[in-house]
């Protein structure tokens, strides 16, 4: 399916949110998924995730996650420098500035005329949170999420009570839920901490754990795992095209 790529700054309640929009471009109506990235932005590697994605047949979303915190149309490189920079970024953002930006996205998907109704979540790193985190969103059918990040440890700044795993009982949307067993981000106790909540909530969810790495996704340094990947992307449409269309 050819695509077509192009972008627009939504207003926020924290300003304005550049964002990169993946479509179909034959005409016919199709559902959303908004693309959380990793802390490094919109990188080489998420811009050919959300293609491949779009390719499937969605209009997909990609907001610059920390709009408030650099000039648009920041891109942090893969080094120690972006890293420290994205961390930084992450640990001063609310959590509750992340839904207000979740709310713009489904606003805006709304005034697309391209657009089937129906709306779901995707992310990798703080993305793959970012995903669970907007599930909390009624309008998000469902999210798939990608070694979600910080949601064990409740490192993310939020008002008390107000963390994501706190909230889990009030995701109603369906949730796949990704990891790597080599994940030094979210170890073994981590997992587990995670999984009791959604069984305890009695979310709908799928649960995967492979030997992996984290960010095996990203199709750029070592701990790619192209294999891998493509078993994933099917995973994602799968879910997608059963809960989107």
């Amino acid at each position: 399916m050819i695509i077509t790529h192009s972008q627009h700054d939504i207003a926020t309640p924290t300003g304005n949110m550049r964002t990169y929009i993946y479509q179909p471009e034959e005409e016919g109506n199709y559902p959303c998924v908004i693309f959380y990235s990793e802390i490094f932005q919109q990188t080489a590697p998420i811009a050919r995730s959300a293609a491949i994605m779009a390719s499937h047949g969605f209009i997909v979303l990609v907001p610059e996650v920390f709009h408030e915190l650099n000039p648009i149309g920041t891109v942090l490189g893969y080094d120690d420098a972006g890293k420290d920079k994205g961390n930084e970024d992450k640990w001063a953002k609310p959590l509750e500035h992340h839904d207000s930006d979740t709310q713009a996205l489904v606003d805006f998907a709304q005034t697309l005329d391209n657009y089937s109704g129906k709306i779901g979540t995707m992310g990798v790193c703080i993305g793959g949170h970012l995903a669970y985190r907007a599930a909390l969103n009624n309008n998000i059918l469902a999210a798939a999420c990608l070694y979600p990040t910080d949601i064990h440890s409740n490192t993310l700044p939020c008002d008390e009570g107000n963390d994501s795993l706190t909230r889990t009982p009030d995701i109603k949307g369906e949730l796949l839920m990704i990891f790597g067993k080599q994940d030094p981000h979210v170890p073994d106790e981590g997992r587990m901490k995670i999984h009791q909540h959604l069984l305890k909530s009695k979310n709908t969810f799928t649960w995967h754990e492979f030997n992996a790495q984290h960010a095996f996704m990203r199709d750029e340094g070592e701990r790619y795992d192209a294999a891998l990947a493509l078993q994933v992307y099917s995973m994602v449409v799968q879910l997608f095209k059963r809960k989107l269309t």
